[in-house]
């Protein structure tokens, strides 16, 4: 199966056409949490879809149905390699021209968006955890990037700013592991660390069976208590940005915390139903993120 980003009609892109395209492919898709939102100033949004861009179309070359792994694998390594064409100035795409634009203005060293690359290669051969720090060293190539490359393009480039936002990006990444844990089932992949449902005496049967006890209330209890903790870790950092990102970041921790919420309300089934913010939820975040 073609992956029609990989082959898009030849033809001669501006700068101006290719943030316009990548602002499409932000537009297009549905995330838990903004992307490109209203609270980001007007002149960073074209970079941020930019950069959302890259990371989306990789995402679905992993992920989407219709490819085999080994195709899965074949349109990222061409990605990857139009990334590194974009970096000599080479590109024709206009996700990539775009990027290129992006990297040079803000200086952005492309090992972070190789890294998204990882984590997406990774997503087609590994569906299995052994250890919590298994999962965190997927979360540094899924997840972490991710602040770093929004830190980068507001110029905040302190050591002890990116280690912050890591802490903030990882619990973000394992919030969304608890909430979809029914959806990864369907896809034959498992986040819980296999050493935790072992602890809890609970079994991988158990989980694809959807049996809900006291024994995965306790396992769940122990995941969101511990993300709660390395979201707590990471929130220093809402009060050292300035206001050009300090509503933008808040209102993403506060959508991490309350999805994590929302898991403890329902008594920690997730088998039942996916948690997920309602419109009163997301009033209240926006409340919170204003507030200084």
């Amino acid at each position: 199966m073609n992956a029609p980003e990989l082959h898009i009609a030849r033809k001669h892109w501006t700068l101006a056409e290719s943030f316009r395209h990548c602002e499409h492919v932000t537009r297009s898709h549905y995330e838990n949490f903004p992307v490109a939102s209203l609270f980001l100033p007007r002149d960073k949004r074209p970079y941020v879809s930019a950069l959302y861009a890259f990371a989306r179309i990789a995402d679905d070359f992993a992920d989407e149905p219709g490819w085999t792994p080994a195709e899965r694998i074949e349109n990222l390594n061409s990605w990857e390699q139009r990334l590194i064409d974009c970096v000599n100035g080479h590109a024709t795409h206009p996700v990539f021209i775009a990027l290129a634009d992006t990297i040079e203005r803000f200086q952005i060293p492309v090992e972070l968006l190789q890294s998204l690359l990882i984590a997406f290669r990774t997503d087609v051969t590994v569906h299995r955890y052994d250890t919590f720090e298994d999962l965190l060293a997927y979360c540094e190539n899924s997840a972490n990037p991710v602040g770093r490359l929004v830190l980068l393009l507001f110029n905040y480039r302190s050591d002890s700013m990116q280690a912050l936002s890591d802490s903030i990006c990882t619990a973000l990444q394992l919030a969304n592991f608890w909430q979809d844990v029914t959806v990864d089932l369907s896809k034959d992949r498992v986040y819980l660390p296999l050493e935790d449902l072992d602890r809890f005496g609970f079994t991988e049967q158990d989980l694809f069976a959807r049996r809900f006890g006291k024994r995965f209330q306790d396992l769940m209890a122990f995941e969101v208590g511990r993300t709660e903790e390395i979201f707590t870790e990471g929130a220093p950092l809402l009060d050292l940005v300035g206001r050009d990102i300090a509503a933008e970041l808040r209102l993403t921790w506060h959508g991490g915390m309350r999805i994590l919420g929302k898991i403890r309300a329902q008594n920690f089934d997730v088998f039942r139903r996916r948690p997920t913010l309602s419109p009163f939820d997301k009033i209240g975040l926006l409340w919170q993120a204003r507030k200084r």
